[in-house]
């Protein structure tokens, strides 16, 4: 599905998009709130300055997606691939990241207020200036706070 028809039926007021491949697709400030991407496969999307508050980002697959400037506000990023994604100054406060998998993401600037990152693999994750502010880290991976 390319980014314009994924638009088009959110749009139109559907909301669950399980499964979809949407790999490359460009949804640069797409209105997403609330979209159900569960095991969706956003690898390499342009979702930068989109708004995914809420979204059910469950087991998405956003190898390399980037996410500059999202709004990810409440989302379920729960066991989420975001392997290199960028996520520099995101929106991720009170996101669900158990067992995401943030290896060389950039985070730089995020804002990670009270958001669950248990069990999260944060190796070569660049962290550099990110709100962590009543984050759950507990057994997170790979965490460098130097």
């Amino acid at each position: 599905m390319t980014g314009k028809e994924f638009i088009e039926q959110y749009n139109e007021g559907r909301r669950d998009f399980s499964e979809t491949n949407l790999y490359k697709a460009d949804l640069y400030k797409a209105d997403l709130e609330e979209a159900n991407l569960t095991r969706a496969d956003l690898t390499g999307a342009n979702l930068k300055g989109a708004n995914l508050e809420g979204a059910n980002l469950y087991k998405a697959d956003l190898y390399g997606a980037y996410l500059i400037g999202a709004n990810l506000k409440g989302a379920n990023l729960f066991g989420a691939n975001l392997y290199k994604a960028d996520l520099e100054e995101a929106n991720l406060t009170r996101a669900d990241l158990y067992g995401a998998y943030l290896i060389g993401a950039n985070l730089k600037g995020a804002n990670l207020f009270g958001a669950y990152l248990i069990g999260a693999n944060l190796k070569g994750a660049n962290l550099y200036g990110a709100n962590l502010y009543k984050a759950d880290l507990e057994e997170a991976w790979g965490l460098d706070l130097s």
